[in-house]
């Protein structure tokens, strides 16, 4: 079983899968829609990616607000979640991800990524992160 993890912006959505053993997270894929509202395609992407590596959970990132209230974006998010549920039938699990790109920018600024390419990693990254912080609270 492999669980992927998904960083959902309005212009990208950054995927994240793990090892067979669920312990790990990797950076897979950036996403990237012309217009926010156009998600179709994105979401027959991801179901590609379901499909090829044998995916049953999927984990988003929810943005909260630093105070833990949601927002416009928790809305977003969770519409974006109703559609993969629709559309796949898999479980989808709420991460928080606060902070989670900051995270990722220090990372990939830590790794020697320069600033302008860091843009094409970022996403990825934070889900990556997102799907880390799920995966270390599950039960052994």
């Amino acid at each position: 079983m492999r669980i992927i993890g998904l960083d959902y912006g309005a212009k990208t959505v950054g995927v994240a899968i793990s090892d067979e053993m669920m312990l790990t997270a990797q950076p897979l894929l950036t996403i990237y829609r012309q217009r926010p509202t156009k998600l179709r395609q994105t979401l027959a992407q991801i179901e590609e990616i379901l499909e090829k590596y044998e995916v049953e959970r999927i984990v988003i990132g929810l943005p909260k607000k630093l105070n833990n209230e949601e927002g416009e974006r928790c809305e977003k998010t969770r519409e974006f979640a109703d559609m993969l549920i629709r559309r796949t039938g898999l479980e989808v699990v709420f991460q928080d991800e606060r902070l989670t790109t900051a995270e990722a920018e220090v990372l990939l600024e830590q790794g020697g990524v320069r600033k302008e390419r860091r843009k094409q990693y970022i996403d990825k990254m934070a889900a990556s992160l997102i799907l880390q912080g799920y995966l270390d609270t599950m039960p052994r």
